[in-house]
């Protein structure tokens, strides 16, 4: 895959990471979850993949990530996380979404 698509499908596993999340009552799943969720929605990615981009997300203020246990991660979406979701603020590397085109 060329960089440039690398970066848009990159970007657009973000935003569905961070939509994903705000479709949950307490805003939150844990990693091997996501991971099949992503994946019924067309981002299938090793794990490792998910964790990376948790990460980043983490940096950007975007998630908190937490280990309630040795093999387990789990993801929040912050406030500033469901702004960016949902359009209200822009994160270079996270994908805006398309007015009706990203809504699940």
């Amino acid at each position: 895959m060329d960089h440039k698509l690398r970066r848009i499908v990159d970007e657009d596993r973000r935003l569905v990471f961070l939509k994903l999340l705000g479709t949950q009552g307490d805003y939150s799943l844990p990693h091997f979850a996501l991971r099949d969720a992503l994946a019924q929605l067309g981002h299938s990615e090793p794990l490792d993949k998910i964790k990376v981009d948790a990460a980043w997300l983490e940096e950007q203020d975007l998630v908190t990530v937490t280990h309630p246990a040795p093999d387990l991660e789990v993801y929040k979406l912050t406030p500033r996380g469901r702004d960016v979701s949902k359009g209200m603020s822009v994160v270079p590397g996270v994908k805006r979404p398309e007015p009706g085109l990203d809504d699940f």
